[in-house]
């Protein structure tokens, strides 16, 4: 499928901030600190940015606050509900933190519990698509969710000043268990068996093998814009090996090394450096999260 960069980069900012939203949250970092306070404005940051880079992906962005009526039935709708109920406890945690020095455990676990159901509502999107093989699993919301607490995490440790061993163990055990459940989600989609077929979408398998003769239209159109994009399998290994080594290794090294040297300056920008390779690691797993997904209706294409 077409891989939008404008949801490319809300999924992996978005995930990030309320990655850190749920280490907040949590209380690992201490709120009398000026990295904490600037902590709670990066991950405010982050989830506005993303919120409003997913806009650009809408043909007419002054209609989106008509999703959110159809919360009953839509995942993308209970996305944006969370997301806006989310902000609220999440803003006035960071007030708190801010003016006052405080910490409220209400305010944060609140705040934990609804980023991590904004992020499960957004994986939703996809996981619940039957139409897409790779992405109709429980895997999907799985990866997603351990992707936005391991870059949440790694972002807290960063930010903690060289005294977030807690921020730094949680982070290290993230990265370990979502670059796990990534390479089975991969195994898995490289072996999946499409359930619709040319012949099952034609009705035409029981006369034997379908081979299209013409394509349905003279010119491309929607479905094959947004559905029929394809990349070779030659980028497509060598991007795996950038979301890998940038996605979990560089960030797991710098996590150890930050341990070793325990604190200074040293130590932060070791840390920041993982931060950074992170992002781009994750922003290259989801640009192949839609660019190798294969959509049923181009059976017909």
């Amino acid at each position: 499928m077409h891989p939008a960069y404008s949801i490319i980069l809300f999924t992996t900012l978005s995930g990030l901030g309320y990655g850190l939203a749920v280490a907040l949250g949590l209380g690992v970092l201490d709120p009398s600190l000026l990295s904490t306070k600037l902590a709670y404005l990066a991950s405010l940051s982050f989830i506005a940015i993303g919120l409003l880079s997913s806009l650009l992906h809408l043909g007419n962005p002054q209609r989106a606050w008509r999703a959110l009526s159809q919360w009953r039935s839509s995942w993308l709708s209970r996305e944006g509900v969370m997301a806006i109920a989310t902000f609220v406890p999440l803003t006035l945690s960071a007030a708190l933190a801010i003016f006052a020095n405080r910490y409220d455990s209400v305010l944060g676990l609140i705040s934990a519990l609804g980023a991590l159901l904004t992020v499960y509502c957004t994986s939703m999107i996809y996981a619940s698509l039957k139409t897409v093989g790779s992405w109709h699993t429980k895997l999907t919301p799985l990866c997603f969710l351990l992707f936005s607490l391991a870059g949440g995490f790694l972002l807290a440790s960063a930010f903690a000043s060289g005294s977030g061993l807690i921020a730094e163990l949680l982070a290290l055990l993230f990265l370990l268990l979502a670059l796990i459940a990534k390479m089975v989600w991969r195994n898995r989609a490289t072996m999946l068996v499409p359930l619709s077929t040319p012949e099952s979408a034609t009705g035409l398998g029981s006369i034997g093998r379908v081979r299209l003769f013409e394509r349905p239209h003279a010119l491309d159109n929607y479905l094959t814009r947004e559905m029929g994009f394809r990349v070779a399998r030659k980028h497509a290994a060598r991007l795996w090996a950038i979301a890998f080594v940038c996605g979990a290794v560089l960030p797991i090294v710098a996590l150890l090394t930050a341990m070793v040297l325990n604190g200074g300056l040293v130590s932060q920008f070791v840390l920041a450096v993982g931060v950074l390779a992170h992002f781009l690691g994750v922003f290259v797993e989801r640009w192949l999260f839609f660019a190798e997904a294969k959509h049923a209706v181009m059976n017909y294409y």
